[in-house]
């Protein structure tokens, strides 16, 4: 077939996205961790059994796996042509979490099931779960202060873990005798498998209602026309080079900022060209960032600018990343990765938003809080008699845009998970949240403030514990754009025996031992505002004020507005105020 009408394409579609989206709903209802069944850590896609291209992808999913699970189901297909694997028959299941291998950090575990059609393999169905732990110096696998890959954990090449549908007991044997709490894993093993069953039946129907022909004509127009939607928004940028950058922290074993520097290049033919070169080179710490989650996570924020274009291989041929060899955007065994898809990943996605909002400011915000606050708690529970691993994210303030201010406590740049509910996180784990409120006073002065932040405290109600914490933009606050005002930092405070102890890295600590009655304060970042803060409307900051967003002295210091005692708005003060400012300038 040749040609296929626009509704029977529309159709298809659709219906490959249903597919990918019955896998992630599947995922998450079926598993026993709340990292995925509550926070949706994973992902599950659809991928060309030539190359392992994608063609479909949940929108549930988290957006940073759109590369990497293309990615390392490329690297399958590869390992299987140059015989380093046993070919594929139908029932076979692929685990790998190699992040040298199209990966991203050890926790993020792929699975790979091939899908029969006519006894020939006619796709890919893959996913990815986040799993709480595997193994390593410190539960939960963030290990701040990492040396080398091996510190943080198991690392699987691609196997075989279920062969003809039995799973391999010695496979497993090996997985959960180097892992913690290796008893609840089967239970996310079977969701993770779950989910590929149900999308090999659901795309059974799919191909068995429109036949295999057309399905495939389908694919193949859907890769053409999202690269063809690609170019078209590219075009809308004027030829040249814009240039961003962010920075890093640490590494959390060299107490020194990471740079990123970026060079993007939009050319006549409507691509755009991604150019790493003046970035720190690789580090000693864990913040270091495998290539295809450099590629995805450049993917991913040129997703965030143009979110109309659907998702599919075709959406990335019109961007062309330089390799970044001899940077730390580059790792290779055996450099420690753990930062780099939970955080590197989000200041890669800020470089690009801070040389995109030059070329089209209407279209990009200022940085948002770019941290997934990662924080991971290990111990043992007397009252059950049984260890645990929590692994807990937090989100942050969203940038202001040309339009409104950022969203307060959004999920991370790199994705849609959000912290599992407290009450679930209490139900599961020996803890208790004193605090659960606004950082206030964190989003960035603009014209569009950023978002705010999230400010929480945990204690430890028995048992012993060691906390791990992987964060960021505690040196530095997210970025503002066109003149608006970095939004606030992130910071970290444990408590124990009532002294507070605050890590020499800021945002980065590893395996500090806690006890009951001890305590974990994190605040999360504010996004950065976004044009002029002097050019915000003054009832908007009063307003800001009256919620207790911000204090009456921070809103004329930062906006240049004057309020009175009754909070009535002074305007000849105001007046003043921004004259001032607006001279400054």
């Amino acid at each position: 077939m040749t040609a296929i009408d626009p509704i029977t394409l529309s159709v298809i579609q659709a219906g490959l996205q249903q597919v990918c989206d019955e896998m992630d709903t599947t995922f998450s209802r079926a598993a026993f961790s709340p990292i995925i069944a509550e926070a949706d850590d994973r992902s599950d896609g659809i991928y060309a059994a030539e190359d392992g291209a994608l063609i479909a992808q949940g929108l549930g999913g988290l957006p940073v796996f759109v590369g990497t699970m293309q990615a390392s189901t490329s690297t399958i297909i590869e390992f299987i042509r140059d015989g380093r694997i046993a070919a594929p028959e139908e029932g076979d299941i692929y685990v790998v979490n190699d992040p040298y291998l199209g990966g991203t950090h050890l926790m993020d575990v792929r699975f790979a099931m091939p899908y029969f059609r006519d006894g020939k393999v006619f796709c890919w169905l893959s996913n990815i779960g986040h799993w709480p732990d595997i193994g390593g110096t410190v539960p939960g696998g963030f290990s701040a202060s990492a040396t080398s890959v091996e510190q943080e954990g198991l690392r699987l090449p691609p196997v075989k873990l279920f062969k003809r549908g039995e799973m391999d007991r010695e496979i497993f044997s090996i997985i959960t005798s180097n892992i913690r709490v290796a008893e609840q894993r089967i239970g996310d093993i079977r969701a993770q498998t779950a989910a590929l069953e149900v999308g090999r039946d659901r795309l059974s129907e799919l191909l068995d209602r429109y036949g295999d022909e057309t399905v495939v004509a389908a694919i193949g127009e859907l890769r053409k026309r999202s690269a063809a939607q690609m170019r078209a928004c590219i075009s809308q940028i004027e030829n040249g080079t814009y240039h961003g950058q962010a920075f890093i922290d640490s590494d959390g074993v060299v107490n020194e900022p990471l740079t990123i520097a970026l060079a993007i290049t939009k050319t006549e033919d409507n691509r755009l060209i991604f150019d790493f070169e003046g970035s720190s080179p690789p580090c000693r710490g864990p913040m270091n960032c495998v290539i295809a989650t450099t590629h995805s996570s450049v993917y991913l924020a040129i997703r965030h600018i143009f979110p109309e274009i659907p998702l599919s291989s075709g959406a990335f041929e019109p961007l062309e990343i330089v390799d970044p060899s001899g940077t730390f955007l580059h790792a290779r065994y055996p450099r420690p990765v753990s930062g780099c898809a939970a955080e590197v990943s989000q200041r890669i996605a800020e470089a690009v938003f801070s040389a995109m909002v030059k070329a089209v400011p209407d279209l990009v915000t200022a940085a948002p809080a770019g941290s997934s606050g990662n924080f991971a708690l290990g111990g043992d529970d007397p009252l059950f008699g049984r260890d645990y691993v929590m692994y807990h994210l937090s989100g942050g303030g969203y940038g202001g845009n040309v339009r409104e201010d950022g969203l307060t406590n959004g999920c991370s740049t790199i994705g849609i998970s959000k912290s599992a509910p407290v009450e679930i996180t209490e139900q599961v784990f020996p803890v208790l949240f004193r605090k659960y409120a606004l950082h206030e006073g964190s989003g960035g002065a603009g014209r569009q403030r950023g978002g705010f932040g999230l400010s929480y405290e945990v204690e430890l109600l028995r048992g012993d514990a060691r906390a791990s914490f992987v964060m960021d933009h505690g040196r530095f606050g997210p970025q503002g754009a066109l003149g608006g005002s970095d939004g606030g930092t992130g910071s970290i405070e444990v408590i124990r025996d009532g002294v507070v102890h605050r890590p020499e890295h800021i945002t980065k600590e590893q395996d500090l031992p806690l006890k009951a009655g001890d305590r974990v304060r994190v605040d999360t970042p504010g996004g950065g505002g976004y044009g002029p803060a002097f050019e915000r409307d003054p009832q908007a900051v009063r307003k800001d004020v009256l919620l207790g967003y911000f204090t009456c002295e921070q809103a004329a210091r930062l906006f240049g507005v004057a309020l009175r005692e009754d909070m009535s708005l002074d305007e000849a003060g105001t007046q003043r105020l921004r004259s001032r400012m607006m001279h400054a300038v």
